[in-house]
């Protein structure tokens, strides 16, 4: 009997105690905290020249006005390895692999190829870079945030890097490509 009774209580105890503990100060409900709400009151003024969050600022107007940059980022072998990268998260899609515009989608669309003489030797640095910034007719905008066709997926750094590979490694690396592609052919052939 009296284990029964010390049962019994112990039962009582542990079912009352949980429903007792949430009358306590500290166990109020987290939703109803003494805190701003979203979209709750009037928001702060972001400070004067402050950066957004989507990005880094781009300090010109236009992809002409950006003609006349000097890239600020040395064209040496880490410079050139990240805009390889860049280049084929980014680029490779339309201006293919190689540069040579033989994607799938560059006739399409209309994609130049990137080792011709005329990019490599007349289009400027800075050029290079205002159209990776602000697009052309069919490429999209990739340094103009929160414009419609455009994202802000590279840094003006990292569009630097991109325009150094361009124009210091990918005619070589579009050379090696194709070196490789003959020897691979040959080897088939005298199989």
């Amino acid at each position: 009997m009296k284990t029964m009774k010390k049962t019994l209580t112990a039962l009582a105890l542990t079912s009352v105690m949980p429903t007792a503990a949430l009358a306590w100060p500290w166990s109020t409900d987290m939703m109803n905290q003494p805190s701003i709400k979203p979209q709750e009151g009037t928001p702060y003024p972001f400070p004067e020249r402050s950066v957004p969050v989507t990005g880094e600022p781009t300090q010109v107007a236009s992809r002409e006005e950006a003609e006349g940059l000097k890239n600020p980022v040395p064209a040496d072998e880490a410079s050139i390895k990240t805009g390889r990268t860049l280049y084929k998260i980014y680029c490779a899609a339309c201006h293919g692999l190689t540069g040579q515009a033989d994607s799938p989608v560059a006739l399409k669309i209309g994609a130049i190829s990137l080792v011709d003489e005329y990019v490599q030797e007349t289009l400027s640095e800075g050029w290079l870079w205002g159209t990776i910034t602000f697009g052309s007719a069919i490429m999209p905008a990739y340094g103009k945030p929160g414009e419609q066709g455009g994202s802000n997926d590279l840094t003006p750094v990292e569009r630097w890097h991109v325009v150094n590979y361009i124009k210091h490694a990918l005619v070589k690396d579009a050379e090696e490509a194709a070196a490789r592609a003959q020897q691979a052919a040959a080897t088939v052939n005298q199989n």
